[in-house]
């Protein structure tokens, strides 16, 4: 790896002559992120020796515009990481489990998801616009809906009406778990 720059090698883990490469452009924003990852750690733990002419920098160790692109995309990545974290602190995911005999099971506690909270709420399937299925999260069923904290005016029934939400057949409303069989 020396005198080259494999940067997408150390996202992809490709460390085929293929994969040793300085194209960062068509990676994933989670792979954009391991790249921050790989950056910071060396930033931290190594002391820079120069820069290498290439894609990311010029022969006068100015920045390229790849590599703006590359920190404008790692930039998206970190917003989209946010998002996602506090989608997850919204609806955590739901804890489940499955058996042959006893079908499907989906379940909501306090620290369901990974997700410790002060409420236990009820599973309800969660559609996401621009995703196909849904998957099972846990939703408080009182107080205001999510991002109105000092609302007055609400139907103290958390976030129960959100529109990407859809109870499962067959299960009471406001149970804490749900068996499909």
């Amino acid at each position: 790896l020396t005198g080259r720059d494999a940067t997408r090698a150390f996202a992809t883990g490709d460390f085929t002559q293929a994969g040793l490469v300085d194209d960062v452009s068509a990676l994933s924003p989670g792979e954009m992120l391991a790249i921050q990852s790989w950056l910071s750690f060396y930033s931290d733990n190594y002391d820079p020796v120069g820069k290498l002419v290439g894609r990311f920098y010029d022969e006068n160790g100015a920045p390229t515009e790849a590599l703006r692109e590359a920190e404008a995309a790692i930039e998206e990545a970190q917003k989209f990481q946010a998002e996602s974290e506090q989608r997850k602190q919204q609806f955590p995911p739901c804890n489940s489990e499955w058996s042959s005999a006893k079908g499907s099971r989906f379940w909501c506690s306090r620290q369901s998801g990974g997700v410790n909270r002060d409420w236990t709420g009820v599973p309800r399937k969660l559609y996401r616009p621009g995703s196909r299925g849904s998957h099972c999260v846990c939703v408080r069923t009182a107080g205001p809906p999510w991002g109105q904290p000092d609302s007055a005016e609400h139907s103290d029934r958390g976030d129960l009406d959100n529109p990407h939400l859809e109870e499962y057949d067959g299960c009471h409303p406001l149970a804490e778990q749900c068996v499909l069989t």
